[in-house]
């Protein structure tokens, strides 16, 4: 009898490790790669959204979930890094945000799905084939229109109605900022002269700034970029110290000073985001699953900052806010 039962307990002692290793098989594992620095408050507030979206739909990291989370800070090279280390885990869906992050993951990896989050311009990037049929591993949400250029020169117009020069921040090579640096030109009437300052680094974003600020009645339009975001508190700066009136797209710059954002709410778009990746942990593959545009876009402006520049904010503006920062 004793003997029966000492066999059965070194049965089941051997069917432990099994069953351990089949529940360890049923947590799904999601890579997110950032173009925030680690610690970055705005960083800090889209992981949280998009895990909220993930627990609304049943993940939960630690659970039936594992999270990996690596922040690349706006530096291409470390991008390349994490890039390169995330595609070696082989996880179930890698989640990048920004055009220079997005690129270099889709260098790396054709095979595991992806499912991109506020990039500029999909089919022109090269990410998807068109925005209703991907045709490849990779999906996602779009951070904006081009359209929306032509409303930041009308919206930098319409609160400093001085300005005759309008710097365009933008990184040069990418395709998305390009597209949008057109739709602005588009847009701009003859008596404002449009500029473009292309921009590498947090050096080259100081430079253009204060060589452009030498002449008089500028004003200046920040296209999303990661190198942008991640010197979005120097840009703000130098906003600041040479009394530019400037137009962002998101909502954290005008929160850290800027005069005035116009674009997608990042934190709307990463809850959104976790019901593709939801779907393709599902089985949905990305090739199916449309791209897509925002579909609202939010006005903020902060007073505090139009007051130091001497600009008084037309109440039709103001009455347009979303939001007004006092």
């Amino acid at each position: 009898m004793q003997r029966r039962r000492f066999i059965g307990l070194l049965g089941g002692m051997a069917a432990w490790p099994l069953a351990a290793r089949a529940q360890q098989d049923t947590t799904r594992r999601v890579a997110l790669l950032l173009p925030y620095r680690e610690g970055d408050a705005e960083g800090k507030a889209v992981v949280a959204a998009f895990q909220g979206g993930l627990q609304d739909l049943g993940w939960s990291d630690g659970r039936n979930l594992r999270l990996d989370i690596r922040w690349a800070g706006g530096d291409p090279a470390t991008a390349r890094a994490l890039a390169k280390e995330l595609v070696g885990t082989t996880p179930d869906v890698i989640v990048p945000s920004s055009n220079q992050i997005t690129t270099i993951l889709q260098q790396e990896t054709r095979t595991i799905p992806v499912v991109f989050i506020l990039v500029g311009d999909p089919v022109g990037s090269g990410y998807v084939a068109s925005m209703a049929q991907p045709g490849g591993n990779l999906t996602g949400f779009a951070v904006l229109e081009n359209a929306i250029a032509g409303k930041w020169v009308e919206t930098l117009s319409e609160v400093a109605p001085t300005v005759s020069r309008v710097g365009f921040i933008l990184h040069p090579e990418t395709p998305a900022n390009v597209g949008l640096l057109r739709a602005a030109e588009a847009a701009t009437p003859a008596a404002l002269k449009l500029i473009p300052l292309g921009v590498h680094d947090s050096a080259e974003i100081e430079h253009a700034i204060d060589a452009f600020a030498a002449e008089p009645n500028g004003g200046l339009i920040i296209a999303p970029h990661a190198i942008t975001f991640a010197n979005r508190d120097l840009l703000v700066e130098l906003a600041a110290r040479h009394r530019l009136p400037a137009v962002y797209a998101f909502r954290t710059f005008a929160a850290s000073g800027g005069l005035i954002s116009y674009g997608t709410n990042p934190l709307m778009v990463w809850r959104e985001g976790a019901t593709y990746v939801d779907r393709v942990l599902k089985g949905a593959k990305p090739a199916d699953l449309p791209a897509q545009f925002p579909t609202k876009y939010e006005l903020v402006i902060n007073l505090k900052t139009a007051k130091g520049l001497g600009l008084t904010v037309p109440p039709l503006m103001l009455g347009r806010a979303d939001d007004v920062i006092e």
